[in-house]
């Protein structure tokens, strides 16, 4: 089972028998210059579920969609087990409007 608001859920799927599921090829939807990218500072103890809750707050469980922050990046090096701090200075990220209109649309399963 593949959740809504799981960063694998535009994947192309297949049944593998005994009712697994196999996913497939992943595109995710990386950095693109908007207006309303946020560029956020890291602090010590900054993570990207922390951030997608406090950025992406009006939706429900908004730190699922920590994987949108992770995709974003200008440079996708981004292991979210290591903390923010020792990575980078910045981190964009995208609107709640660019979240909802644009990446979360093209999850939509075939």
């Amino acid at each position: 089972m593949v959740y809504e608001n799981s960063r694998f859920a535009a994947c192309q799927s297949s049944q593998a028998g005994a009712g697994r599921m196999i996913l497939g090829e992943r595109s995710p939807y990386s950095y693109r210059p908007h207006a309303d990218n946020v560029i956020h500072r890291v602090v010590e103890g900054d993570t990207l579920q922390l951030l997608a809750g406090a950025y992406f707050s009006p939706l429900q469980r908004a730190c699922g969609y920590w994987w949108a922050i992770a995709d974003f990046q200008p440079e996708p090096t981004l292991n979210p087990l290591v903390s923010l701090y020792l990575q980078r200075a910045h981190v964009v990220v995208p609107s709640l409007r660019v979240l909802t209109d644009h990446i979360l649309p093209r999850r939509v399963l075939n």
